[in-house]
């Protein structure tokens, strides 16, 4: 009697380890664990001008300032005329738990003003240079996140922005487009709750970036950058 109930507790116990290493093996499985090749990531050089402009109305974007990824990182396309940087942000601007991390599809259009341009952009093109020099997900957080602290990359400045106006954009593959059309400010790091951001019925949402150490916060605008309503076309 007690030899079979040490059976049957044997194989509960095996039972569980299995399923417990098939729950581990499903929630550690992601569409891209690792970097793409990199010709996945890369557009054409007119194509990714024209939509990095896409970012912003073109009273600003026209006098921008284009950056374009290459081979071995961003690369000046167009000289710029006023403060504004206009570039197409790549996923791995995003968290290490985002599952799309890796995502070559990701394309963000994003016009940054002056501080932004400053202070954030430096970060995300150390990112990128981390990124293309093979680094792994942590390997990246970590690096990025002790140069800020040892000031050897800028912390956000007062007044940092960008728009984020684009219809042709891909911010990820639930949406499969663009998001709707907004602003986003960069502020250091704050508790979004702070500007009521993400609270129902909230227009405002945050989030707290520890690695870069500052949050952002996204305001909806009705508007894309080229006039149209924002409901139109998707992002909604």
């Amino acid at each position: 009697m007690h030899t079979r109930r040490a059976v049957v507790i044997s194989l509960i116990f095996a039972l569980t380890l299995v399923f417990a290493a098939v729950s581990l093996a499903q929630a550690d499985k992601t569409p891209y664990p690792t970097m793409a090749p990199l010709d996945q990531y890369l557009m054409d050089r007119d194509a990714e001008i024209a939509l990095a402009r896409s970012a912003a109305p073109e009273s600003i974007s026209n006098d921008a300032k284009i950056l374009v990824l290459g081979k071995h990182g961003y690369e000046t396309a167009v000289e710029g005329k006023n403060d504004f940087v206009c570039l197409v942000g790549r996923m791995w601007a995003a968290m290490k738990e985002d599952p799309e991390f890796w995502n070559p599809k990701g394309r963000a259009p994003v016009c940054l003003n002056a501080p932004a341009a400053r202070s954030y952009l430096p970060v995300f093109l150390k990112r990128t240079e981390l990124a293309l020099a093979g680094r792994s997900k942590a390997e990246i957080e970590d690096a990025v996140s002790t140069a800020i602290e040892k000031k050897e990359l800028p912390t956000i400045e007062p007044n940092a922005m960008s728009y984020m106006l684009s219809k042709q954009g891909y911010i990820n593959d639930s949406v499969h487009g663009p998001w709707r059309p907004h602003l986003m400010l960069f502020l250091p790091e704050i508790d979004p709750k702070a500007w009521g951001a993400n609270l129902q019925g909230a227009p405002v949402s945050g989030e707290e970036d520890t690695v870069d150490h500052l949050t952002m916060f996204y305001i909806p605008v009705s508007k894309w950058s080229d006039g149209t309503p924002a409901s139109a076309q998707g992002g909604s």
